[in-house]
């Protein structure tokens, strides 16, 4: 009998200490204060509105505005964080037309639900991990497309709008001594 208690003490004890590492993950680490480089922030705020204020105007034209919003967002990554790895032109580019493409897929298959919706993010992540292009602004245009019934037209401007962002972040990046974009193309 003395086992089966030794056994069950030792269970519990494992399982509190497991249960103190899983809690303990969610107070994060402590932060490093960063130098805040003004001069850095405006060059990427003028890019950006340099890159949206034309992919606003494509997409307000092709009359599909609600494309503004992903690939505002993408415009601010492009910019912003123009090293990092989610905005080369692979996760870009890669990443807008296989979301897109596969959010259409599924509304023309299975149509608009808020069921349909959560089961094609997973799906667009799913996909964009094993192709190497992840790209969050991209997924949501996947959500974009099934909420808002787009239609297959919706590909123009993404399209268009993803080629004319990385094109103005490489002519508008490259200008600048500590800037260079892409990183990688592949």
């Amino acid at each position: 009998m003395s086992i089966l208690k030794k056994s069950n003490k030792n269970i519990e004890s494992q399982a509190l200490e497991g249960l103190s590492v899983y809690l303990n993950k969610m107070k994060g680490v402590s932060r490093q204060e960063t130098r805040f480089d003004y001069i850095d922030s405006l060059i990427s705020a003028t890019g950006v509105l340099l890159a949206i204020s034309v992919i606003c105007f494509l997409a307000v034209s092709f009359h599909y505005p609600m494309a503004m919003g992903p690939l505002g967002a993408s415009c601010v990554l492009v910019f912003a964080a123009h090293n990092g790895p989610l905005s080369q032109p692979r996760q870009v580019i890669g990443g807008y037309i296989l979301s897109t493409v596969i959010g259409l897929i599924i509304w023309s298959i299975f149509g608009k639900s808020l069921f349909i919706i959560t089961i094609s993010l997973a799906v667009v992540l799913i996909l964009m991990s094993l192709t190497k292009t992840i790209h969050p602004p991209a997924a949501a245009s996947a959500l974009v497309a099934i909420n808002f019934e787009t239609g297959w037209g919706y590909l123009i401007p993404i399209v268009i709008g993803i080629f004319l962002l990385v094109f103005i972040s490489m002519l508008y990046n490259n200008l600048f001594p500590k800037r260079q974009y892409p990183k990688h193309w592949l």
